[in-house]
């Protein structure tokens, strides 16, 4: 696969395979986040690129669902541009686990200067409404420059740098941005370990960028991993970045558009409301970090990277599903569970909250331990509520499939199993305002009883072997069967 350096050789790869649509004239207020809703819902949504955006000049762009489809989405993960749902889910296949392995030989590659630099603006001059930041939703407390983004913090003490995606709003008429970062995630915890030593935390923030590092910085990658060396380690060589001249934190020297400044721990503004990926105008308005940005560096003719959530599915949806079904199926077969066929984190759920995992049963308690295992793994335990087992022949990524297996194999006096205070999330609908983030999740066995695998009633449907001889009988007629 030919390789891209930035998100400009990534638009022209996507475009020559006729992934990418060009939309003019949407208005940065509603319509540009409506007409990606639409999209969105599309069997197979195209990357829609929004030009001569109302008040702007032509050029400034805005690109949204950028890996909505498994072609884009194994592009960006070099993998390939020719896979499928099921072939990106083999493709992927123990890819997590060994990027992370390898994240240590892919160090960040510090260089003087890229393109990211063509443009310095500094202090009072600092305007981030020059740039078209959308109003995403109907409902949004302002406009959300960050949804797309990659911000970047480091441990004071092991220097070990961490990308995450934050939602970031436009703050004081455009000199200043808020970060909204959840407690339990690496970034907050590297801002409240340099609140406690020097009164102030440092913070870049890249918006716009190759999609692989929204890829990274939207996933779990394990403390003391760097997002940026797992970056290198998927594309099989180091990420540039430039030192930034105001905190000496990184942003990628190919990106589109990069924010820099600091964090104080009484600097806040009212943030919010914003649709999340629940699906829902979760976690109200309140006074969030806020950072006054000291420093804009971007290209000429800038494309924000947009991936605002909403109800799913949404613009990173099916990244997330994707990304997370594979880093937990490495999971439990890396903690030593047998007979793993399968994960899957469905859309409908955002990529978190209902799991399904297929299990070849191989003992007693077997479906039980891989349910209660996967709802509490490192990367799947933040807001996850249901975790369902099934048997090796259903298929986890149906979720017709799953719920057919709950209905038939699930006594809900028996197999329904729950916890009380898990990792939640503040953006939980649920949640009661003032009260911590905690949520109850779910474990359900929709596993065939163990004491009845050799009598339980035989399934109605037609074998494989039979399946694909029709098929290949018929393949105008049945070929889109999957």
């Amino acid at each position: 696969m030919e390789d891209v350096n930035d998100l400009r050789g990534w638009l022209e790869l996507a475009g020559e395979m006729g992934e990418v649509t060009t939309i003019t004239g949407a208005h940065w207020d509603r319509e540009i986040g409506a007409a990606s809703e639409v999209n969105y819902k599309r069997a197979s949504p195209p990357a829609l690129l929004f030009d001569d955006i109302v008040g702007y000049r032509s050029g400034l762009r805005v690109l949204t669902a950028s890996m909505a489809n498994a072609r884009r989405l194994g592009m960006t993960l070099r993998l390939g541009t020719d896979l499928d749902d099921r072939g990106l889910v083999e493709a992927l296949r123990t890819r997590p686990g060994e990027w992370v392995e390898a994240a240590g030989k892919f160090p960040m590659n510090v260089v003087d200067s890229g393109p990211v630099v063509e443009h310095v603006v500094a202090g009072g001059e600092v305007d981030l409404l020059a740039f078209p930041v959308p109003k995403w939703h109907e409902g949004d407390g302002g406009r959300y420059v960050g949804t797309g983004c990659a911000v970047f913090t480091t441990d004071p003490v092991s220097g070990v740098v961490n990308a995450g995606a934050y939602r970031m709003q436009v703050q004081n008429g455009g000199r200043a941005v808020s970060v909204n970062m959840e407690a339990g995630k690496h970034g907050a915890g590297h801002v409240r370990e340099w609140f406690a030593r020097e009164g102030r935390a440092p913070v870049t923030a890249s918006l716009g960028h190759d999609p692989l590092l929204l890829v990274v910085a939207g996933t779990e990658v394990p403390a003391g991993v760097s997002e940026l060396e797992y970056a290198g380690a998927v594309l099989g060589r180091p990420v540039d970045v430039l030192l930034g001249e105001v905190t000496g934190l990184p942003v990628p020297a190919f990106g589109e558009i990069a924010v820099e400044g600091w964090l104080y721990p009484d600097r806040r503004e009212l943030e919010g409301p914003f649709g999340e990926w629940t699906g829902y105008y979760s976690g109200g308005s309140e006074p969030v970090l806020t950072m006054e940005v000291e420093r804009v560096y971007h290209r000429s003719d800038p494309v924000l990277l947009g991936a605002p959530p909403g109800k799913p599915p949404h613009d990173y949806s099916y990244m997330r599903s994707v990304m997370k079904s594979a880093m937990i199926q490495d999971a439990l077969v890396g903690c030593g569970l047998r007979g793993v066929e399968g994960v899957w984190a469905h859309e409908v759920g955002g990529g978190r909250q209902l799991l399904a995992v297929s299990i070849r049963q191989g003992y007693a308690g077997h479906a039980r331990q891989a349910g209660y295992l996967a709802s509490q793994l490192p990367s799947a335990a933040y807001m996850n509520k249901f975790v369902i087992v099934v048997d090796a022949d259903v298929d986890p990524r149906s979720l017709n499939d799953v719920m057919w297996a709950v209905c038939t194999r699930t006594d809900p006096a028996e197999d329904i199993e729950t916890m009380r205070q898990t990792w939640g999330s503040r953006v939980d609908p649920l949640r009661a305002a003032g009260l911590p983030p905690f949520n109850t999740r779910a474990v359900i066995d929709a596993c065939r009883p163990w004491s009845r695998l050799a009598d339980f009633p035989k399934v109605a449907e037609a074998s494989r072997e039979l399946t694909d001889h029709v098929i290949r009988r018929w393949p105008d007629a049945l070929g889109g069967t999957r």
